[in-house]
């Protein structure tokens, strides 16, 4: 796979790090950068694509609103997933299981940064927030036991999120799904 520039955007989740490295250990030219910056700055950088890292609350998303709407392909991770679905209309609530854990997945549609997970997968997530309702234009790709909406994505834009962390070694499969967000990414 060619080089791809991506940013990671730091919500402060503890796992910020993890998604750097996994990216970088995969080839990419990967830059972790804070969520106050503005559009314009991003745009400066170039980017192939955006990750939304996990982290503690909505309240220190920064600019997060803004930026998860910008016209590249993004992929948002637990808080980042949640960010996006609030941007985009949807709604969340507190979860109620809280605390991170092991969680069986429904892959509903594998699409295209579930392929090859189908039909189930063990991943590694944290309920204490979750996206309760899909945003209008958006489309179910799994859920679990505990959560109906574990990962989603955008009808027409490349826009998806998933509520576990695919960057933790306890996450079956979670080095594929990067991969398959990068095949997105190298798109023209």
């Amino acid at each position: 796979m060619e080089k791809l520039r991506i940013l990671v955007i730091n919500n402060y989740g503890q796992t910020c790090h993890l998604i750097h490295r996994a990216l970088r250990d995969l080839g990419m030219d990967v830059r972790l950068v804070s969520n106050t910056l503005q559009v314009e700055d991003v745009l400066r950088m170039e980017p192939d694509g955006l990750v939304f890292s996990g982290g503690p609350t909505m309240e220190r998303v920064g600019n997060g609103m803004n930026l998860v709407k910008m016209d590249l392909p993004i992929l948002g991770i637990c808080l980042g997933h949640q960010l996006m679905a609030l941007a985009y209309g949807g709604e969340t609530r507190t979860g109620k299981y809280g605390g991170f854990a092991r969680v069986d997945i429904e892959v509903i549609d594998e699409d295209d940064i579930l392929r090859g997970m189908a039909p189930t997968t063990k991943v590694w997530a944290s309920h204490q927030d979750e996206v309760s309702k899909l945003p209008p234009d958006f489309k179910l790709l799994a859920r679990s036991s505990i959560c109906e909406v574990e990962a989603m994505r955008h009808k027409v834009k490349p826009l998806y999120g998933v509520q576990w962390h695919p960057e933790v070694s306890h996450t079956e499969k979670g080095i594929d799904l990067l991969k398959n967000f990068l095949e997105v990414c190298s798109r023209p």
